[in-house]
């Protein structure tokens, strides 16, 4: 079966921090469409999501803001969840977006608001 060249590139960026993990940190997967960002932190060796974050929440479908604003504000609540479980070191998965316009945005906020990657 051949692969497409999103799902090359993804698997390229995900296996190369999946050799690296270590039981201290998780990883947080980024995924992003044309409207909406959502994010997980997922433990890789049990094989389980811990936390998740998205702009499709009830509370965030009624604020009427700009893409890079809505992912500030899912990046702020998944640092809060995150702070809660005494989650601070993290793998950044952007998968097969370029760190670039709102996954960067989102990964400073992640930074500014305590996370370590």
């Amino acid at each position: 079966m051949k692969l497409s060249t999103s799902q090359r590139k993804k698997f390229r960026v995900r296996n190369k921090l999946k050799k690296h993990s270590s039981v201290n940190r998780y990883r947080l997967t980024v995924s992003r469409s044309s409207k909406n960002i959502s994010a997980q932190i997922i433990d890789d060796l049990k094989k389980i999501t811990l936390l998740s974050a998205t702009s499709n929440q009830k509370s965030l479908k009624n604020i009427k803001k700009t893409k890079s604003e809505v992912s500030t504000i899912v990046a702020e609540n998944l640092a809060k969840k995150a702070k809660e479980l005494k989650i601070n070191k993290i793998y950044f998965d952007r998968g097969i977006y370029k760190y670039h316009g709102r996954v960067k945005i989102f990964a400073d906020t992640l930074r500014k608001n305590g996370m370590e990657f």
